[in-house]
């Protein structure tokens, strides 16, 4: 069976997450079904990553088994079709390898998390942003992401129900900017635990609100003790950006 590469973007305001629930939709599920109204007998699809309820993606990657050899634009149009209304898309379509996997050949994710500083609601970017009430150190918030860049066991950042076999993971890249009122933070990474940027960010709030100082950062790294992370950030500010891998299936799409 011809195997395609799919990049998707989603609100995942509507979602219980990307994979398939029994009684609750995800993101997964909307595709499947929206593939199966092309070939009723296609296997169920795999991604990259499983983000969280109410987690976005504008890059996340899955792959499919088609029984057919589409052309990769007809393919990702014919799905686009049959996933309206939800708010889910596939942008880019590729066909790779039988034994391509958007999971096991990928070699990084990538993370955005957007903080809105302002009293005010949320009206254009409500769900799509966490509000926070005050401006945020941005110097300070970078001082003490640094502490997490590297190899660490990251017990601290990570949630109880994680299923990972061990907490050691490599942060290649951990960035606090601002433009105005909006603060971004990046992260890249082979992989993550579960709800460790969420965990990040919102122990790096704590950290531009001026609650903690950047060496307690450190401090809480170093206690490999889920009680020493800051409050964790709520999902709507997070975004799966890209995922990469050693040749990109979607350059030339």
């Amino acid at each position: 069976m011809p195997r395609f590469a799919l990049k998707i973007e989603y609100h995942g305001g509507a979602f219980s997450g990307w994979q398939r629930q029994k009684e609750h939709p995800s993101v997964q599920q909307a595709v499947e079904e929206a593939i199966r109204r092309l070939e009723p007998d296609a296997p169920g699809i795999g991604a990259a990553g499983r983000t969280d309820t109410g987690v976005h993606a504008t890059g996340q990657v899955a792959h499919c088994d088609m029984g057919r050899n589409w052309d990769p634009f007809r393919l990702s149009e014919a799905i686009n079709y049959h996933l309206k209304p939800a708010l889910v898309a596939v942008v880019a379509a590729a066909r790779v390898s039988d034994d391509w996997h958007a999971r096991f050949s990928a070699v990084e994710r990538r993370y955005l998390y957007r903080m809105i500083c302002r009293r005010a609601p949320l009206t254009h970017d409500r769900g799509l942003a966490w509000k926070v009430p005050n401006a945020m150190d941005i110097d300070a918030m970078q001082a003490g992401a640094d502490h997490l860049i590297g190899l660490h066991d990251f017990t601290t950042f990570r949630a109880a129900e994680c299923q990972a076999k061990s907490p050691v993971k490599t942060v290649d890249e951990l960035t606090v900017t601002a433009e105005g009122d909006e603060v971004q933070i990046r992260v890249r990474a082979r992989s993550f635990l579960h709800n460790q940027v969420r965990s990040f960010v919102g122990t790096l709030e704590r950290v531009g609100a001026g609650s903690w100082a950047p060496e307690d950062v450190k401090a809480a790294l170093e206690a490999k003790n889920r009680a020493a992370c800051g409050p964790v950030a709520p999902p709507d500010g997070l975004y799966l950006t890209g995922v990469g891998y050693p040749e990109d299936p979607f350059a030339d799409a």
